[in-house]
């Protein structure tokens, strides 16, 4: 059973489901409307209000899980915190409230899980479709075939942002109206063409906007539930003609979907402009469905992010043989050196396998390169920390330790980077290396016993092996070195 918490920039969300057969299903659902992104203030900070308003939604959602027995919780950040100048203060006050790590996902990664609980409910392998997801935040469109991703955009545009700006006073007019659609539109101008009509077979709208303005078109007689650019322009004059916000009477429409509900329309008239849009057809799936399934194939060892860290190998043309040398290595080193648990032994794993990533770009500091890409790359599946920690990993592969001082702080950290740190260096010595005859351990020293022909084959590690002396001894550890026969 498993949990996926949505905190989105108008409301914050939850399902829990159970994988059944070839889906999954819901169990229970929960929904706040607390419109996260009103609470930035002028200087892109989340205020004190909306913090706290925050953290009273989270505690009320960890009573709900504690009522089951779930096998994995994944709780997902999107745009606001994205964007919010003072995330990193909110994050530790809301994952003690929530009880679990919060991830602040990337809009691409978004976009990638968004379209994963699309293609679970629809289950059509064959169809080439086009998704669409507008949130209070961001807006994001999908381009995919089945189950496949084959392009992400994340546009910084979405219910609350757009409300705000054009509807700000409440006031509902055709003036504002057209200066929303013709902002929308200009945001996505640029990145059309490879969403074009020639790429997809069918559109789908699966965000909680889409399927609001759907509902509201069918019960209020403008159409059949499907979304088309008349059923969307009678809605927007209906909008209008009531004037104000607080005028709107609309069946299906509930209170908290009125005030933003102006700048969601917006957003998808500029979309269906642009993207020469005829029909989209709303889906009861996205992103929490997504965290679900993305759940499960963790638990089955059908890890996205091992196929994203095979891609990038082959994108940046990583020597695999040197790479899964040292992978191989430094998890040998790591589980010689007794962590505490195993939480960082996938990200090692990983960190080793991209480690040379740039080379591409030079190989003076390519280690320097390579923490830099992988911070900053889109990595399908990864979440921005795991990123930060395997960038730092990779950082920390060579040369001075000081400029991961703090990070080294903790003891399983300290490990795997010594890990990569040996394993590196053994490569680059061209030491065919057997595990057996080294002996290692890192306390509160680091003791390592190696062969004594080594030094004498290999010039190299004699060096290398003082200057980590030096290194560690920078930090604050000392590190021993013995030769044996």
């Amino acid at each position: 059973m498993f949990a996926a918490v949505d905190l989105g920039s108008n409301s914050f969300r939850m399902h829990i489901g159970k994988h059944e057969g070839d889906s999954i299903r819901v169990i229970k659902s929960a929904r706040d409307p607390i419109r996260l992104a009103a609470g930035l203030d002028k200087n892109g900070k989340l205020t004190p209000q909306a913090i706290a308003g925050a953290v009273e939604s989270l505690a009320r959602f960890r009573t709900i899980l504690r009522d089951y027995q779930l096998d994995a919780v994944r709780v997902v950040a999107t745009n606001t915190l994205r964007v919010a100048r003072n995330a990193h203060e909110f994050l530790p006050d809301a994952e003690r409230a929530i009880g679990y790590p919060v991830e602040i996902i990337s809009g691409e990664e978004e976009g990638r899980l968004i379209y994963m609980g699309v293609a679970g409910a629809l289950a059509l392998p064959d169809e080439d479709r086009l998704v669409i997801d507008i949130g209070g935040g961001s807006t994001e469109v999908i381009l995919g075939h089945g189950s496949d991703v084959r392009r992400v955009e994340s546009f910084g545009i979405g219910t609350v942002n757009q409300s705000q700006a054009f509807f700000g006073d409440g006031y509902i007019n055709e003036a504002a109206f057209e200066r929303a659609i013709l902002s929308a539109r200009s945001n996505v101008e640029d990145a059309v063409v490879p969403f074009g009509a020639q790429h997809r077979s069918k559109v789908y709208g699966s965000s909680g906007t889409m399927r609001a303005i759907a509902d509201t078109i069918a019960k209020n007689g403008m159409g059949d539930g499907r979304i088309t650019p008349a059923s969307v322009e009678e809605l927007k004059q209906r909008l209008i003609a009531f004037g104000h916000v607080d005028h709107i009477e609309l069946a299906g429409m509930k209170p908290d979907r009125a005030a933003v509900i102006m700048g969601g329309l917006a957003v998808l008239i500029g979309l269906m402009q642009e993207l020469n849009i005829s029909v989209i057809s709303p889906v009861e799936a996205g992103l929490r469905m997504g965290v679900m399934w993305d759940l499960q194939l963790r638990a089955t060892q059908r890890d996205r992010r091992e196929q994203s860290v095979d891609d990038f190998s082959r994108r940046f043309h990583i020597d695999a043989l040197r790479a899964r040398q040292v992978a191989e290595t430094a998890l040998g080193f790591f589980q010689m050196l007794k962590p505490g648990n195993e939480a960082y032994a996938k990200y090692l794993n990983w960190s080793a396998l991209l480690h040379e990533a740039g080379l591409i770009v030079s190989q003076s500091s390519y280690h320097k390169h390579s923490s830099y890409l992988i911070a900053n790359a889109d990595l399908p599946g990864f979440t921005t920390r795991e990123q930060r920690v395997m960038s730092t990993l990779i950082l920390g592969q060579k040369g001075n330790l000081r400029k991961i001082g703090e990070v080294v702080s903790d003891p399983d950290f300290a490990k795997a980077v010594l890990a990569l740190r040996l394993a590196v260096m053994f490569m680059h010595a061209h030491i065919t290396l057997d595990l057996d005859d080294v002996r290692l351990k890192m306390k509160s020293r680091i003791d390592i016993e190696i062969r004594r022909d080594w030094l004498r084959d290999h010039p190299t590690v004699s060096y290398w092996m003082q200057k980590e002396q030096e290194w560690w001894s920078g930090i604050g550890v000392d590190f021993s070195i013995r030769v044996n026969a």
